[in-house]
């Protein structure tokens, strides 16, 4: 008999499996590292058949490293990064491109272009977006305008375009299921999320033809099976959803006002909002997930750079070996000495939306030593999220008391303390912090019958450490007032 979920985590650097039983315990995993592509330094890609091969590798190391079967999965859950566009050969199943990555930042002139022209507003009230070369659409126009013969393919209905989970769905099932979630769909800036459908006038401004694009289903729907060739046995596949939303679904935010707060690559901020699907602060307003015929709405901040800061301090400036190092060297001084680090290496998120930013450090004197960047690197996550709380609290008028975390970052004590320190809310960590791939696993219970709602989904979620803000309130007032300074001169 099946006794275990199985969760294919799509991330920005690398694929993973992880393998959970029927309680939410991870069970095993296994990870695999895929080459970050950089054309200039404002465009990312990825090669979206390396990503295909490394979730079939992690996939058999996993079922390898807990001694299992494909029998003894009972489903699989997909959650991956988002926005990030592949298109493909209906017949050969070849990419035409690299997948152009959610980071990129290519389409931000044409971004500007629809701005200038007031085009922005349809966009918002449609999508729920903001128009930013962050979103999938602009990526399809770019791919198909500028690679020889996609244009007439894509019309001839030769092409497929999926964000990462429809690439992986349609593998899976040897091109069976040409889908996506509503969770994806809603970040492509092209798909209607009041009307649930793909938005033919979006679709005729960006010249994208409707038939290139997947079907949309509920997030906890069996979607097909991947195919008895790769695992010895069919699998269902019963669960997507994106990242972020998937987090949020795996720490348990069920309720209106719930907030949760993943510290990966970049930071994403969610607020289920049950019904509700507007703001007026400069969030995002994104599907979370659909069940059946109920669909869930929640406001979302994208921060673009939060581990990846700490990735710079190690790659780039050598300053530490390994992340872990951080929290110690952040509690070896007091304070960072006036330094203030804007990551804005591809542009500023929410609630700013600046595309051309780029990143800045002040306050540096003859004093500055290392401890102090790295600790102002780390803040700098912090200030970024303070920022994201700040606009939804005044767009929803509910006072925050809690935010749930996950993801790396969220490991470092440090960060988690100056993050409630600052935005004077406590901050509660899980006791499993991979919350996105069990938010993946569970929603493919839902899917498939083994959980019958979502209260009995949460009981299979486990809260650990809890941190408690300690910092006066005339020190947090200094600090943010640097803090604004610093945005300020990069805006002005």
């Amino acid at each position: 008999m099946a006794r275990y979920l199985m969760s294919l985590d799509a991330g920005t650097t690398s694929s993973r499996c992880i393998i959970f039983d029927f309680n939410g315990n991870k069970i095993a995993m296994a990870q695999k590292e895929h080459k970050q592509i950089f054309p200039n330094p404002s465009l990312v890609e990825h090669d979206p058949m390396e990503i295909w091969e490394n979730q079939l590798d992690v996939v058999k190391k996993a079922l390898y490293n807990a001694k299992l079967s494909a029998s003894d999965i009972a489903t699989i859950g997909i959650t991956n990064q988002r926005e990030t566009v592949i298109v493909w050969d209906k017949s050969t199943g070849k990419p035409i491109y690299n997948a152009i990555v959610w980071q990129c930042r290519r389409t931000a002139d044409f971004c500007d272009a629809l701005k200038q022209e007031g085009y922005d507003t349809t966009i918002r009230e449609k999508t729920g977006l903001t128009t930013d070369a962050y979103f999938s659409g602009t990526k399809l126009r770019w791919l198909l305008e500028n690679i020889d013969g996609a244009k007439e393919a894509a019309s001839r209905g030769d092409l497929l375009f999926g964000t990462v989970d429809t690439w992986l769905l349609w593998q899976l099932t040897k091109g069976a299921v040409f889908a996506t979630d509503y969770s994806n769909a809603s970040r492509t800036m092209l798909y209607n999320i009041h009307e649930l459908k793909w938005d033919d006038e979006i679709l005729a401004e960006f010249n994208i033809p409707k038939c290139i694009l997947p079907e949309v289903l509920p997030s906890a729907h069996i979607f097909g099976h991947a195919h008895a060739d790769f695992f010895g046995a069919e699998i269902p596949i019963s669960g997507i959803a994106g990242d972020q939303q998937a987090a949020l679904f795996g720490q348990g935010c069920f309720e209106l006002g719930m907030v949760k707060n993943t510290y990966g690559t970049g930071c994403f901020m969610l607020m289920n909002t049950g019904n509700a699907a507007e703001s007026k602060n400069g969030l995002l307003t994104t599907i979370a997930w659909g069940i059946g015929d109920n669909i869930e709405y929640a406001l979302e901040g994208s921060v673009f750079v939060a581990g990846s800061v700490v990735q710079w301090l190690r790659d780039s400036l050598g300053l530490i070996k390994t992340a872990s190092e951080t929290c110690g060297l952040a509690k070896s001084v007091d304070d960072t000495g006036g330094i203030y680090i804007v990551p804005a290496f591809t542009g500023l998120g929410a609630p700013h939306w600046l595309s051309h930013a780029r990143g800045i450090i002040s306050g540096i004197t003859h004093a500055t030593r290392k401890e102090h960047i790295v600790r102002a690197a780390l803040e700098a996550i912090a200030y970024q999220s303070h920022d994201v709380i700040s606009a939804m609290v005044a767009d929803t008028g509910i006072s925050l008391t809690e935010i749930r975390v996950d993801g790396g970052a969220s490991a470092n004590d440090f960060l988690m303390q100056f993050q409630a320190d600052i935005s004077g809310v406590a901050v509660r960590r899980p006791q499993q912090i991979e919350s996105t791939a069990l938010g993946a696993a569970l929603l493919a219970g839902l899917g498939i019958g083994l959980f019958e709602n979502k209260d009995e989904v949460a009981k299979k979620i486990c809260h650990g450490s809890i941190f408690t803000p300690h910092m006066d309130s005339a020190m947090k007032a200094q600090l943010l007032d640097g803090w604004n300074m610093t945005i300020n001169a990069m805006i002005f």
